[in-house]
């Protein structure tokens, strides 16, 4: 068994930041976690709920609250910051928060520039903001975990429509985690097999799937602490094997397979037919667009740099 971490730090205490920060406890993936948050109360709080949690699990992790300096020496750091702000859209709904988060996530890469761990976004719109704080921080090795919470759910759907447990499912979503992802139909494999995918019943689920979790509960927050502890594990080196991350990628940023063999990543597109590149295309055009107009955002101190 490969031995834990020394420490792994998250950066948010919010819903998403409290089921990370469970879900790494539970995982015994390193001796310590640190939080940090936009405020010192927040961050001892969320650690003394997780010490709670360690003590009646029995876990080696040991959560403290900490400054985001401090996170330095850390092996990962997870940024599940998240601005305060009151997202309307009806469609796009990942957008929303960008000009709210964009100069939070910037903060933070400055405070952390240069560190050379491994860094994992899933502060949202996810793709830009992981392109955002890898250019801002010069960190050399950052990834969002958007396009990964994406196939899962993708997998998940599939099995359920084929009357097939998810794990027989081999298949992809690339492309940006939002409106425009594409899904891999053509290169999917049903135990090893290809199948017929009924693409629009997938898509119009993948569509429908997070708004019922917001709708019921408010935040999708399970789903995505499982996606970051599943990168995790690939990024340290504890296991070799290939997940969906957005990383750089042919001059843009946004959602492929990356194969990791001893924590070293190696990001490659599965096989695309005609109308998958046309879509992958038009999903890069966007995130282009779209982080061109975030480098003109006006950007001004933000006491949520630690949310």
């Amino acid at each position: 068994m490969t031995a834990p971490m020394p420490s792994i730090g998250v950066i948010g205490a919010g819903a998403v930041g409290q089921a990370v920060g469970g879900a790494l406890v539970a995982s015994g993936l390193s001796r310590r976690l640190l939080v940090a948050s936009r405020t010192v109360g927040q961050a001892e709080a969320l650690a003394d709920d997780l010490d709670d949690m360690r003590s009646t699990l029995g876990s080696p992790v040991r959560p403290c609250a900490a400054e985001v300096e401090d996170l330095r020496a850390c092996a990962a750091v997870v940024v599940v910051v998240r601005a305060r702000f009151a997202n309307t859209r009806s469609a796009d709904v990942r957008v929303g928060g960008i000009q709210a988060n964009t100069p939070v996530v910037r903060d933070l890469a400055v405070r952390l520039a240069d560190y050379t761990g491994t860094v994992l976004v899933v502060t949202n719109p996810v793709d830009l903001m992981t392109r955002w704080f890898a250019e801002e921080s010069r960190c050399p090795r950052v990834f969002g975990i958007g396009s990964s919470l994406d196939s899962a759910r993708y997998r998940l759907t599939l099995g359920r429509l084929l009357g097939v447990p998810p794990a027989a499912v081999s298949g992809h979503v690339i492309g940006e985690h939002g409106d425009t992802s594409v899904v891999c139909a053509s290169s999917t494999l049903v135990n090893d097999q290809p199948v017929p995918v009924p693409i629009q019943q997938v898509r119009d689920e993948l569509a429908r799937r997070p708004g019922r979790i917001n709708l019921g509960i408010g935040r999708t927050r399970f789903g995505p602490a499982g996606a970051v502890l599943s990168a995790l594990r690939l990024a340290l080196g504890v296991e070799d094997g290939t997940t969906e991350l957005s990383v750089a990628h042919a001059g843009d940023w946004c959602g492929i397979p990356v194969r990791f063999t001893g924590g070293d990543p190696v990001p490659s597109l599965p096989p695309l037919d005609s109308t998958e590149d046309r879509q992958l295309e038009v999903s890069r055009s966007k995130l282009r667009a779209a982080y061109q107009a975030v480098r003109g955002v006006p950007l001004q101190p933000s006491p949520c740099g630690r949310n």
